[in-house]
């Protein structure tokens, strides 16, 4: 049997050798260019001197182009050094612009509210307090008549718990002898938490009979405001009352040899030897 020969048949034979071994080769250059991208990308997202920065990696027939942003020259340089050390990678195209990454803005931390000395705390008195019964080192309770601003804020609000001390309390004898009482703030609570203050002490003093030396000022012209400022013996008091409160607390103070009497729901002012720092809060 003889065999046949066609060179047009080997022609094609030929040319589609040719062709399949073209694309085969195309087929692995592509595949071959897309592992080296992916390789360079996943290394500049690891490494920590790059892992900031923006670079696009693209790969063709071995030759590797970065784009994007770096957020410094030594990051610049490290890409590209990641680069060059890809197997496959037979050049390196460095196009990457130095640019800092955007950094996101800080928050700002809430500040600690002040509120400063010289601050006046008016409160209401819990309980009656008096030159005679009550005691040295006796506790009392009250609450603040109106909302006190620092910062623009309100720091403490109305309604607020105070607790104070009785500093002296001394009766007033029928014939001589000097009455006294004297009050200070120790603490205020506010949300939950109490905070050590110190404020200045409210001194009333009474004397013996027919030397009556303590005065009022406001007058029932005050009309539903405070009544405040009895002064007596040199000493001041900043003691006031609610009106309808104050009728008791005037007239049972200083009337003949009555002792100093201050009613519950008394309002009482004092004033912040030092600051009060008060921890921040969300608005």
């Amino acid at each position: 049997m003889r065999h046949l020969h066609n060179p047009r048949i080997s022609i094609v034979l030929l040319s589609v050798s040719t062709v399949l071994v073209g694309f085969s080769i195309a087929c692995s250059h592509a595949s071959n260019d897309e592992t080296i991208a992916k390789d360079i990308q996943s290394k500049v997202a690891a490494d920590p001197d790059t892992k900031d920065s923006q670079v696009n990696v693209v790969a063709k027939d071995g030759h590797v182009t970065l784009t994007g942003k770096v957020a410094s020259p030594a990051a610049q340089q490290k890409v590209e050094q990641l680069a060059h050390a890809e197997p496959g990678a037979a050049a390196v195209d460095n196009q990457t612009t130095v640019q800092p990454v955007a950094q996101a803005a800080p928050v700002e931390e809430p500040k600690p509210i002040v509120i400063p000395a010289g601050t006046v705390l008016t409160v209401i008195t819990g309980q009656p307090l008096s030159s005679k019964t009550s005691t040295a080192g006796q506790a009392f309770i009250a609450t603040l008549a109106q909302p006190v601003g620092a910062d623009g804020r309100t720091a403490l609000p109305k309604g607020a718990t105070a607790s104070g001390t009785v500093v002296t309390a001394k009766a007033k004898g029928k014939i001589k002898g000097e009455g006294q009482l004297d009050l200070t703030l120790t603490s205020i609570s506010v949300r939950g938490h109490t905070y050590p203050i110190k404020t200045n002490l409210l001194s009333s003093t009474v004397k013996g009979k027919g030397k009556r030396t303590a005065a009022t000022t406001g007058g029932g012209a005050a009309g539903g405001a405070l009544i405040g400022g009895i002064a007596g013996g040199g000493k001041g008091a900043g003691i006031g009352a609610l009106v309808g409160a104050g009728a008791g607390l005037v007239g049972g103070a200083f009337t003949g040899n009555k002792q100093i009497e201050i009613p519950a729901e008394s309002a009482l002012s004092f004033t912040l030897d030092s600051p009060l720092t008060l921890p921040p809060r969300a608005e």
